[in-house]
């Protein structure tokens, strides 16, 4: 069975916070280790095949998303811990490093549905496109045997303690309004974000941030398997065919892994609190596909209320500078940040050959997707 197991690592306590060439220079010694994996031995001898892997550094470590077939997920991630620790033994620049987590993040109703199905006839299927229809089914599917209170009871509670993870964003950018706001006789509004619904919204975001990244290595998985675009590509996909159709020919294994580190990157800096701003249309795009997979997980649990979705609106108003990059998904709008009227509204080129190039040089993205510098012709 193929396995995504997470793994957190950390500079060592009290160093200094990496800089740009610092952390791309770790990125390297990284992705040069895992190269020279094919496989691990497990317990008992079990072979554990490592498939992929995507490394995302950040200013206080790195956290890594290890792609391997294992008998079992105990075997996974022990196998997974072990190789991620002699690497870092073996390199003189990572060796005071520390492992702090190696895990496989399984969404929660995906776990309860493997353990209570394990080697019995409703084991969940190993085919992509039945498992996407089976998460699309109602959470009440069960009948009598799924108590679906208690299911959005359970879920409501882990996603207010994973809010707290979202360090960046205090509750005003989720519309909660100050206690001056609030007091004002002057004040005219129509609706207001309670503390609790921005809240929700601040969980649902991290605990949605985990699936969208496991299902963005799967559907990587399936273009490279196929040796296919998105446009080419027979089976199902989780995600990247709801990018810009007009690219959907460019949408290629390579792009789908530097789309996968841009998503990686982006909420890295959402939950370690370096977030300052959007680095590029990529991360637009990404943050548009995160927004959408917070408010399906919180559809599914009949959690998306007015009072959370004004929140996850009021997010996204303070994170996002412009809708620019809304005219990617208008047909009829194909080319127009190259036009005399998109240079006339002030649209930024948008074509998917920039999607990657930071918008100006303060933004950050990560090296792994970053865009070749153009040459200049003097």
């Amino acid at each position: 069975m193929t396995y995504v197991v997470t793994v957190d690592t950390s500079i060592p306590t009290g160093a200094p916070e990496m800089d740009p060439l610092q952390r791309a220079g770790s990125v390297a010694l990284l992705e040069d280790g895992f190269d020279s994996v094919e496989s691990i031995d497990g317990p008992d001898g079990m072979e554990v095949d490592v498939l992929d892997t995507i490394v995302a550094v950040h200013p206080g470590g790195a956290i890594l998303k290890v792609f391997v077939d294992a008998s079992a997920l105990e075997f996974a991630e022990d196998a997974v811990r072990a190789v991620v620790s002699e690497l870092l033994e073996r390199s003189e620049l990572l060796a005071d490093w520390t492992v702090d987590r190696c895990a496989v993040e399984l969404h929660p109703e995906d776990a309860r549905e493997s353990l209570a199905a394990a080697d019995g006839p409703e084991v969940p299927p190993a085919d992509p496109a039945a498992r996407k229809a089976r998460h699309a089914e109602s959470p009440a599917a069960g009948g009598d045997e799924y108590d679906a209170e208690a299911k959005a009871a359970e879920v409501r509670a882990r996603m207010l303690v994973l809010a707290d993870e979202l360090r960046y964003f205090p509750p005003p950018m989720f519309g909660v309004l100050d206690e001056e706001e609030a007091e004002s006789e002057d004040a005219d509004y129509d609706f207001t974000v309670s503390p609790e619904d921005a809240k929700l919204a601040a969980g649902a975001l991290v605990y949605s941030t985990d699936i969208l990244v496991d299902e963005l290595f799967e559907d990587a998985q399936a273009l490279a398997e196929d040796e296919a675009t998105v446009a080419e590509c027979e089976r199902p996909l989780w995600h990247l065919e709801d990018l810009p159709e007009r690219y959907a020919l460019q949408y290629d294994v390579l792009f789908a892994r530097r789309f996968l580190v841009t998503v990686i990157a982006m909420t890295t800096r959402f939950t370690n609190g370096s977030f300052h701003q959007l680095g590029c249309v990529a991360e637009e795009l990404a943050l548009k596909m995160l927004l959408d997979a917070a408010s399906a997980s919180l559809d599914l649990f009949g959690l998306l209320d007015d009072g959370v979705k004004a929140a996850l609106d009021a997010f996204a108003e303070s994170v996002y500078e412009d809708a620019d990059y809304m005219w990617l998904y208008d047909e009829s709008m194909d080319g127009i940040d190259e036009s005399p009227v998109g240079e006339a509204l002030g649209i930024e080129p948008m074509s998917i050959s920039s999607w990657f190039t930071p918008f100006n040089e303060s933004r950050y993205v990560h090296p792994y997707a970053v865009d070749e510098p153009k040459e200049t012709v003097s």
